[in-house]
């Protein structure tokens, strides 16, 4: 009787742990999700630039097995679209999905991870973030306003600028008014234009209206899905202002920093997957794009020499009153610059013409 009472009281002991491990098991996995809220700066229905950022929403979830689930919201939804940088700073929203581009008024210098007028190709830019330096300066930029931000889409040349009127001069950009983005915006005001930036749904009410006389956005098979054909006839390439283009998943340093190393690298997977795919998706379906809108009656045009000539002068006489202005911009750009002229050695040996 007593050895049969102590396997009893065994037992019992038994079942009562594996209880305790099936009731608080769940609730400990469930301490280690990830829940988070995602603004972004572009409708989710956007070619691309929408897109991509609800692909890092869906990837996530997938490559996480569901442990980490962040989840994309329209803009406007959380916070209006180009005050994502503070809400991610001050941890009113957990993520955002934009580009470094839009945030010239925080931080100057992050405008040079976003697109560089006459800057790098895809290959050469993400060459410099990843083993050139630029990788460092991007991460210090964005600490110090409490923001771990990830490369996170990468897509290929823009168009230069949708017109009203055929451009053949200098003296005729002079007067208009345009949305114009990042630093691009900084060389046609030298040019004699009055810029403004605008987001994505309020441009083409903005053209119609004529609060604006001319504007550039993205791409072809872009700003065919925003309609600008229907208010703009003359469409011009290339743009000399945006080879390439960055953009990023910003997400505040304090939830970042809250995260195992196991999250932290399903997060940078997913980025790193999405660089490849937005590149490559961008690539492919331009073409069709420009038949079709020029199908539509859009007359597509290319800048002359001396138009090119014009804007790139512009342009260092911007790169150099920037990096006069601000110590962050000269050591991005100078580091930029440095790794160019010596990726030039390998571009001019290495590639055709």
């Amino acid at each position: 009787m007593k050895f049969a009472n102590i396997l009893k009281s065994a037992t019992c002991v038994a079942v009562l742990a594996a209880a305790a491990l099936t009731t608080v098991a769940p609730d400990a996995d469930a301490a280690d999700r990830v829940r988070w809220k995602m603004g972004s700066t572009y409708p989710g229905s956007l070619t691309q630039l929408g897109t991509l950022g609800k692909r890092v929403d869906e990837k996530i979830d997938e490559v996480s097995g569901g442990n980490i689930q962040i989840k994309f919201y329209e803009p406007g939804a959380l916070v209006p679209a180009l005050e994502v940088f503070d809400a991610v700073s001050t941890g009113s929203i957990d993520a955002a999905f934009s580009t470094p581009g839009y945030w010239a008024g925080k931080v100057p210098a992050l405008q040079l991870f976003g697109a560089v007028p006459f800057g790098p190709q895809a290959g050469e830019y993400l060459a410099w973030v990843k083993f050139g330096g630029g990788q460092e300066i991007f991460d210090r930029l964005y600490a110090e306003h409490g923001i771990k931000s990830l490369f996170c889409g990468l897509i290929a040349p823009e168009a230069s600028g949708w017109f009203s009127k055929e451009i053949n001069t200098v003296e005729d950009l002079k007067g208009l008014k345009m949305r114009f983005f990042g630093l691009g915006a900084k060389v046609m005001e030298k040019l004699g234009v009055s810029t403004q930036l605008l987001s994505a749904g309020d441009i083409y009410p903005a053209l119609e209206l004529g609060t604006i006389d001319a504007t550039e956005f993205s791409m072809p098979a872009i700003d065919l899905k925003l309609g600008f054909h229907q208010v703009a006839k003359y469409y011009y390439f290339p743009g000399w202002h945006q080879q390439s283009t960055f953009f990023d998943l910003m997400i505040n340093k304090e939830k970042w920093d809250g995260l195992d190393k196991t999250q932290q690298a399903q997060i940078e997977a997913v980025c790193n997957d999405n660089l490849a795919y937005g590149f490559a998706e961008g690539e492919a379906i331009q073409f069709s794009a420009l038949k079709e809108l020029q199908e539509k009656g859009v007359n597509i045009k290319k800048w002359s020499p001396e138009m090119l000539d014009a804007m790139r002068g512009a342009w260092e006489e911007v790169a150099g009153e920037l990096s006069a202005q601000d110590a962050d911009f000269k050591e991005a750009y100078d580091s930029l610059q440095g790794f160019r002229a010596n990726y030039k050695i390998w571009k001019d040996i290495g590639y055709l013409d």
